[in-house]
């Protein structure tokens, strides 16, 4: 029976071949091709990890950090991915997490490297030739050990290499929290914002301002200007707002540093870092005269280095330059001031079209801790909403993330609103577990306010225009935070105060 079945089989070759010789020559040529290309890719990827494990040739190191993705399965199977990569965010990689204080006893250097990028280098005449480039830091690199030999000339760290590795505090704040403007084609580029802004808590919790500098619109034609927003907060009481509009010509932003000027309102880096904040503005409704004059000084290494999120037309981009700060100065009304010193601050940087986007945000202290969360939602999302999330940190910089699913409000806050009752939080629980670690945050609300943001030019830099959200109530909150969790074995536990928005 076996050899019928084998005879069978070669004569059906045969006639198949017989029949359609063509085909059956493409068919194994093809064949033999992709046989070709899979020895030579697994080849490759065989030498790629074996020269991962020669520190000699990766540059000197004793381990070498990959993207996310990226393994030793990708590598030996010659995926186009494992052959041109690069660490995404490796500037804050570097800075806070392998050169971090955290692991001064087990890391003695980290040199930054690219080996074989694939480049496009065009010629004056306007011809294209596909290069591979490499690029280190030279005195990292010669740290390592691994600094080749220069035939000629020298090979030191230029000034961006100096600020790349080790930046001052006022470069690392322009770095980070620099203005941008919309990309080319755009859609709804009017609805473009980008704003500075600030919040500090006084001693006793029972005060604080929420100031912006807000530049709206497309700002690479002309219809866009600046606002000056502050709005002064006071438990039990309504807060009060201070607006001031201000034309085009009298703003000043730049694509390279941080500082901004909005009429007679400004923010200033200073040489060492701390952000001088001057603001003048008008109450809605009583004309009342206000005058912001703080310094705001953030804690060191306490940041969010800022990511920018692109989905379709839909640009969104965050930077949290000072996630934990201390304010000091005066806040004025009329000629009454409140005093400031060492005062709980905070700055953040936004940017990005605006039109009917939501958002969930937080950030609070908890005891020796800062944590940030948050989660932004397009107009158009059809879609189930993507994890929050929980970025913690504590006196040595980044401590972990968290990416929980939801947040769980309970809305047994009831506040007043031109349109009637509205319902808010009263608390809020976060809650993940990733691997060993664990986060519990709990939230519980003292103070809310919530704002339309159909009528335009809403808190934090809402467009001009009115949206048709299904939640059009911009909450803002103020309350009471308690951290408890585990982090590589080491208990989390603190409480602090911090503000919260979400809408409804």
């Amino acid at each position: 029976m076996n050899a019928w079945r084998l005879a069978t089989s070669w004569l059906l070759a045969w006639r198949t071949v017989s029949t359609r010789p063509w085909r059956a020559m493409l068919l194994c040529g093809g064949f033999g091709v992709g046989v070709g290309v899979m020895i030579v890719l697994l080849a490759v990827g065989e030498a790629m990890v074996r020269q991962a494990s020669q520190e000699r040739l990766v540059g000197g190191g004793q381990v070498t950090v990959l993207p996310e993705g990226i393994d030793i399965e990708v590598l030996t199977t010659g995926g186009l991915g494992g052959l041109f990569f690069s660490v995404p965010n490796a500037r804050f990689v570097h800075r806070q997490v392998l050169s971090a204080p955290r692991l001064a006893d087990a890391v003695g250097v980290a040199a930054p490297q690219l080996e074989g990028k694939l480049l496009y280098l065009t010629t004056p005449d306007g011809v294209e030739y596909p290069v591979r480039a490499s690029g280190e830091v030279p005195s990292a690199t010669r740290q390592l050990g691994a600094m080749p030999r220069i035939a000629q000339g020298a090979w030191d760290d230029d000034a961006s290499d100096a600020r790349w590795m080790r930046p001052t505090a006022a470069e690392l704040r322009h770095d980070i929290d620099h203005f941008h403007r919309p990309a080319d084609g755009m859609a709804n580029a009017e609805s473009w914002g980008e704003w500075h802004y600030f919040n500090v808590l006084s001693a006793d919790a029972s005060r604080w301002a929420f100031i912006t500098f807000l530049v709206g619109g497309d700002v690479r034609g002309q219809q866009w200007g600046g606002q000056l927003l502050v709005t002064l907060h006071e438990r039990g009481r309504p807060p009060r707002r201070f607006v001031t509009n201000v034309p085009r010509e009298r703003v000043r932003f730049s694509l390279q540093d941080a500082d901004v000027q909005i009429g007679e309102g400004r923010v200033t880096v200073l040489p060492d870092g701390r952000y001088a904040v001057k603001s003048v503005g008008r109450e809605v409704g009583t004309n009342a005269v206000l005058t912001v004059d703080l310094v705001v000084s953030p804690a060191p290494r306490v940041e969010f280095p800022g990511a920018t999120l692109v989905s379709g037309d839909f640009t969104s981009g965050y930077a949290v330059p000072a996630l934990r700060a201390a304010a000091t100065g005066s806040i004025c009304v009329a000629g009454r001031c409140d005093r400031y010193e060492n005062a709980q601050a905070y700055h953040d940087h936004n940017w990005g079209g605006w039109r009917g986007v939501t958002w969930e945000w937080g950030a609070t202290r908890a005891g020796a801790y800062t944590l940030l969360f948050g989660r932004v939602t397009p107009e158009d999302t059809t879609g189930g909403t993507s994890p929050l999330f929980v970025y913690v940190t504590d006196e040595r910089g980044f401590l972990a993330l968290f990416r929980p699913r939801v947040i769980q409000y309970n809305d047994a806050r009831v506040v007043r609103t031109a349109a009637g009752d509205l319902s808010v939080p009263a608390t809020a629980d976060l809650f993940d577990v990733r691997g060993g670690d664990t986060l519990h945050l709990q939230l519980t609300v003292d103070d809310a306010v919530a704002t339309d943001t159909r009528i335009g030019l809403a808190e934090r830099g809402e467009g001009n225009y009115a949206r048709g959200l299904a939640r059009p109530w911009f909450i803002q909150m103020a309350g009471e935070a308690n951290l408890r969790g585990r982090i590589r074995g080491r208990v989390l536990e603190g409480r602090g105060r911090g503000f919260f928005e979400t809408y409804r």
